[in-house]
């Protein structure tokens, strides 16, 4: 179990162990500001285009990751009206609108895959969400696995990874939910990995891959700077992960920042990397 350093941010998760599918909600406090980047050449997402600086829209509620591909984004419309019950959203003459994005992983080839997170784990997921919370193979992450790359058979448990840092005063953390066609990184050469990589490529079952997540830091961020911050946690992946940001991949990464900290934006986008990076390690080490 780990404990979110920064105020006001939770996370709670529904996890189906035998059907090996979930849901992970991370809710975030009033104020925040947000952005992201999708790298993945097979992205499912709700609501992403929201987070584009150019959209009105300049908060962010809650960050839902989903099991089950693009059926599990049912989930958000179950944390959406927890939210609204709850009163929280963009103020509209008709009352508040949740702010609710979502991303998926394609998991439905692992355990049970006629069984999805529905908007009913949504809300569960939203209304457990607490400072302290678990990793691993929970929530979104229950049916994650990495190195898809190689083969189904050689396929090895991904999960939920979790990293946090504070220095200069800023804090920066990081959700990942690994679900990669790629595996996680060793010290090897580049080069040398990166052959051997093409040479073991096995046929791939497009979709069955993608690693989803979001950065969170108290800096106080406008939501083009979250945006370069997002540019930046994919670095991390890449680092991670070997190959990243595949045809077969939906890698995306949302960037919320709370805004209680002054903080210069490329600081921000280095920690932004490393944490990123070290999420996704700690998945790859289990």
């Amino acid at each position: 179990m780990v404990t979110s350093p920064i105020p006001g941010v939770s996370v709670g998760h529904h996890t189906d162990a035998e059907a090996r599918t979930g849901c992970t909600v991370i809710r975030l406090p009033d104020g925040t500001v947000a952005s992201g980047e999708v790298r993945g050449g097979a992205p499912a997402t709700r609501e992403f285009e929201l987070l584009d600086p150019q959209r009105r829209v300049d908060r962010l509620d809650a960050v839902v990751l989903c099991g089950g591909s693009a059926f599990g984004l049912a989930a958000a419309d179950g944390v959406m009206a927890h939210l609204a019950d709850e009163g929280i959203g963009f103020a509209t003459r008709a009352g508040a609108v949740p702010i609710v994005v979502a991303m998926s992983v394609f998991d439905l080839g692992v355990g049970d895959g006629s069984v999805r997170p529905t908007a009913d784990h949504g809300r569960q997921a939203a209304a457990a969400a607490g400072t302290e919370f678990d990793v691993g193979t929970v929530g979104a992450g229950a049916g994650a696995t990495l190195g898809n790359w190689a083969g189904p058979e050689a396929a090895e448990p991904g999960g939920i990874g979790w990293a946090s840092v504070t220095h200069g005063g800023v804090t920066v953390a990081a959700l990942v939910v690994v679900n990669a066609i790629g595996r996680a990184l060793t010290a090897e050469d580049p080069i040398a990995r990166a052959t051997a990589t093409i040479d073991a490529w096995a046929d791939l079952d497009e979709g069955r891959n993608t690693t989803i997540g979001v950065v969170l830091t108290d800096a106080t961020l406008i939501k083009s700077e979250c945006q370069l911050v997002a540019q930046s946690g994919h670095d991390g992946l890449a680092r991670a992960l070997e190959p990243a940001h595949t045809r077969y991949d939906g890698d995306a990464l949302v960037v919320a920042a709370t805004g209680s900290v002054d903080a210069d934006t490329d600081h921000v986008r280095v920690l932004a990397a490393g944490v990123v990076e070290s999420a996704v390690r700690h998945v790859g080490a289990r």
